[in-house]
């Protein structure tokens, strides 16, 4: 009983690692695919959007709101300085706190890559039905969540 069972798992995981390979990689690159135009990572969208969306927004807030370190939104930030998207403002009353503000190219750029990013989601809607998107999200937050308790 229990080699049966061990093949079971086996295949389980070789179907789960094609899956993987041929799936959720995927996932990746579809949405990363409309900010590369403007030669973006989604991830540097992702910050592009929070500073368009948001005022006063500072490198920290944006690193805690990720839960990642400071040096890797600022190679992030950097890129996003480096093409005009955008720029930063110091604080009047504290000159060493400096402001992201979104440039003209910036807010553009990032109103563009939105309404890519809502017809290409749209279209898993139309195609899979409200309903069953909603089982997958609910499924991945649930995986996620199991997941990073057992670390």
């Amino acid at each position: 009983m229990g080699l049966i069972m061990a093949e079971q798992e086996e295949s389980l995981l070789d179907a789960f690692i094609d899956v993987y390979m041929n799936s959720i990689k995927y996932l990746g690159e579809f949405v990363s695919e409309p900010a590369k135009e403007f030669h973006l990572s989604f991830e540097q969208y992702l910050i592009l959007r929070d500073i368009t969306q948001n005022t006063n927004v500072t490198l920290m807030d944006i690193a805690s709101k990720r839960q990642v370190t400071r040096s890797a939104i600022s190679r992030q930030i950097k890129v996003l300085l480096k093409q005009g998207y955008l720029q930063q403002r110091p604080d009047e009353n504290d000159r060493r706190r400096l402001y992201l503000l979104a440039t003209p190219a910036g807010t553009r750029a990032e109103r563009v890559i939105r309404q890519r990013i809502n017809s290409r989601f749209q279209g898993w809607i139309d195609l899979y039905g409200d309903d069953r998107v909603h089982e997958v999200l609910d499924f991945i937050r649930e995986f996620s969540q199991v997941t990073r308790m057992k670390k």
